[in-house]
């Protein structure tokens, strides 16, 4: 399970939880301009934008999870099992092009400056079941894509590519997008101030506490109440401009549907956590991190890089925190 938002004060900002029972051992990874993608419809790409984000590099290939180009449009792929739905490589249509599930964060990446011109791009795009190895099965996702002019989402089933307005900035998982959106209509009588008491005419019952406006938002961490809460406390969220409080306010929005061991447990014993919380400014390309036993925000800005590079730039995900003593 995962949540996504995006965030706008000075600069633009693109994020994720990625809830999960164990690492596949990823890393900051930067992609630069000149390493060579050759994608499943034969397209190559020696040139491209370059991008950053976080990813698990199996055999040199970076499999991104999130990322972010240096034109500021970022990308998000999020569980969506018993839904999503990839294409045999056959079933492809005249015009269309084929792209496999795990190449499909780089390839609209490396082609788009924009979310309009990927809005384009995707009209031509039908993602193929295609593996990237016999041990990494395509995950069955849908998408978060964005950048400061808006977002929306990408579902991938049996119809075809479907994209969705995503005027909340927030994905979860499962149901689809279009449930999440009308569930949100269940809480409309949510708000960040005191209620006006409506119990009986002629009766108003005394406020006890501060907060009661937001009684009835959820707190567990199913997909659909993540999205009702995440939602709810992005769009009610106030900060500074400034970097350091917009980077920690994106990170306090994430705290609130983050998931605590023991919070979901699964078979044999497994939790589901929060394994890491991602915040990128898309407009500096700065890609921000914490992790769920080190609290502390660690960042790489993918501009102290060479950009014409032709190897993949990788910084390990520090796990440990560390605990600053004051005496």
């Amino acid at each position: 399970m995962c949540t996504a938002i995006t965030y706008q004060t000075n600069d633009f900002y693109f994020g994720r939880n990625l809830d999960y029972e164990f690492s596949y051992g990823e890393s900051v990874t930067v992609t630069p301009r000149r390493y060579p993608f050759c994608f499943t419809n034969g397209k190559k790409c020696a040139s491209h934008a370059a991008f950053i984000g976080m990813a698990h590099v199996a055999d040199g290939y970076p499999l991104y999870y999130d990322a972010v180009n240096e034109y500021g449009l970022g990308m998000a792929g999020l569980n969506f099992p018993n839904n999503a739905h990839y294409f045999a490589p056959e079933e492809v249509r005249p015009g269309e092009q084929a792209v496999a599930a795990f190449e499909f964060i780089p390839y609209i990446l490396c082609t788009c400056r924009t979310l309009k011109e990927a809005r384009e791009l995707l009209s031509q795009v039908r993602l193929v079941n295609l593996p990237f190895s016999p041990t990494l099965p395509p995950s069955p996702l849908h998408y978060l894509i964005a950048d400061k002019t808006g977002c929306f989402v990408i579902e991938p089933v049996k119809e075809g590519l479907k994209l969705y307005e995503n005027p909340v900035g927030v994905l979860t998982n499962n149901p689809p997008f279009p449930m999440q959106l009308t569930n949100l209509a269940n809480y409309s009588s949510l708000s960040r101030k005191d209620p006006v008491p409506r119990f009986a005419d002629g009766f108003a019952p005394a406020l006890y506490s501060r907060g009661m406006g937001g009684i009835g938002l959820p707190g567990d961490v199913s997909s659909m109440s993540r999205f009702v809460r995440a939602a709810f406390v992005r769009m009610n969220s106030v900060s500074g401009e400034s970097e350091n409080e917009s980077v920690n306010q994106f990170f306090h929005i994430l705290g609130s549907v983050e998931q605590v061991r023991g919070e979901c447990e699964l078979a044999d014993g497994k939790f589901e956590i929060t394994i890491y919380s991602s915040c990128c400014n898309a407009d500096k390309g700065i890609y921000y991190y914490t992790t769920y036993d080190n609290s502390q925000i660690t960042a790489v800005d993918m501009n102290r890089e060479n950009l014409d590079e032709k190897l993949l730039i990788r910084y390990p995900v520090i796990t440990e925190g560390k605990i600053c003593w004051q005496n």
